[in-house]
């Protein structure tokens, strides 16, 4: 049997069983547990969480249904942080970030930009609470390093949750975004409606929380490199999955939007390694997370805020005078791809894990339909 028949015989038992994959997994299926092929090869968690050191936590609100009354509800929204060294070591890494559309938000991006240095943990939340995180990011960091100079500018992102969540009213709260950074924690992480990407949408289906990783082959230094995204982005048709395009043979399970028009939306993506990388060396990774886009069909849309950033947990030593060693720009091939292949898949991932939703109004966005995915990539 040819490795080509390998490959469609893998798929179509996968197929068969994919009803009882996420009982034996005990959660919910991710993409390759249905049998949905990638290149690479995975850290432990598949997760970012496969760069040691780094922590992720959450904070999700989920309240009331009907018609919208803002500041009451209904609310699907959340925030998700991302600590480089975990919520215990304020150490700053080096960093760089990239904004393939600008029609968003990174806060702190200047000073990343101007210093080389990410000092603090990376925020993302829904578009109307990048203040409220702000402030909660400068307080938590007062009372967690109370000896020690606050995260005064800190690195908050967003999306747009405004299809199913009251987004003019204001609930992710101080509380909320104390809870996610002092919940962060290494390992399996969850994915889809959580955090900050509960109320997002991606390819006109649900989407949200998403992430992967790559071990490089010892004789490429052995590093790891690990994606977290707030996948809230692209068109049904443009959607493709493993190079099918399954978004253009999906019919029916379109966004039922009600008292007002859908709209594009926007994605933030998290890169984090173990690699030695310099600033902007980190800004050339952060630029290589739009082919990632492009292998799932994104155009990065005129109202679309797609902006990546990329941070290496790679040690500092020194004090007044800074060491550190660093890869060759030659040997940074490896880096590239592995930074393609984990942010395709975690896009994917976030999807298939986000289940169905109603929010406001009754608006309702439907989760991807996993068996005719894998119909179509058969």
């Amino acid at each position: 049997m040819c490795l080509e028949c390998n490959r469609c015989f893998l798929r179509f038992f996968l197929y068969l069983t994919a009803g009882i994959i996420p009982l034996l997994a005990g959660g919910k299926p991710r993409a390759r547990d249905l049998g949905i092929q990638f290149d690479g090869t995975t850290g432990q968690w598949n997760a970012i969480t496969d760069v040691a050191g780094v922590e992720v936590g959450h904070a999700t609100i989920i309240k009331g249904k009907g018609t919208l009354k803002v500041g009451k509800g209904p609310v699907r929204t959340g925030v998700t942080a991302v600590h480089p060294r975990g919520k215990n070591n304020f150490e700053k890494v080096f960093a760089g970030y990239f904004s393939l559309n600008g029609n968003g938000e990174m806060t702190g991006s200047h000073w990343l930009e101007e210093s080389g240095f990410l000092e603090g943990p990376v925020m993302i939340t829904n578009t109307h609470s990048v203040g409220t995180v702000i402030d909660a990011v400068v307080a938590w960091s007062l009372n967690a390093h109370p000896n020690g100079y606050p995260v005064s500018l800190p690195v908050v992102a967003e999306t747009w949750d405004g299809r199913l969540n009251d987004i003019n009213g204001f609930h992710v709260k101080k509380k909320d975004t104390f809870h996610a950074l002092n919940n962060a924690k290494s390992g399996p992480l969850e994915e889809g409606n959580i955090g900050g990407g509960t109320g997002m949408v991606a390819f006109q289906f649900k989407g949200g929380i998403g992430t992967s990783s790559r071990l490089l082959p010892q004789d490429e230094g052995g590093y790891t490199v690990g994606v977290l995204v707030q996948a809230n982005f692209g068109r049904r048709t443009q959607l493709m999955i493993s190079g099918v395009p399954v978004g253009k043979a999906i019919d029916g399970l379109m966004p039922e939007i009600h008292k007002r028009k859908d709209k594009d939306g926007s994605i933030i993506v998290v890169v984090g390694t173990d690699a030695p990388l310099l600033p902007y060396q980190l800004k050339r990774v952060a630029k290589r997370v739009t082919l990632g886009l492009a292998r799932t069909g994104s155009i990065s849309s005129n109202s679309s805020g797609d902006i990546f950033i990329a941070f290496t947990t790679s040690s500092l030593d020194g004090e007044d005078t800074m060491r550190t060693s660093f890869l060759k720009n030659n040997n940074l091939n490896s880096i590239f791809e592995a930074t393609i292949q984990a942010t395709e898949e975690a896009i994917i991932n976030a999807m298939i894990a986000a289940e169905t939703m109603t929010g406001i109004n009754g608006n309702t966005i439907h989760a991807l339909p996993h068996k005719r995915v894998l119909e179509l990539l058969r």
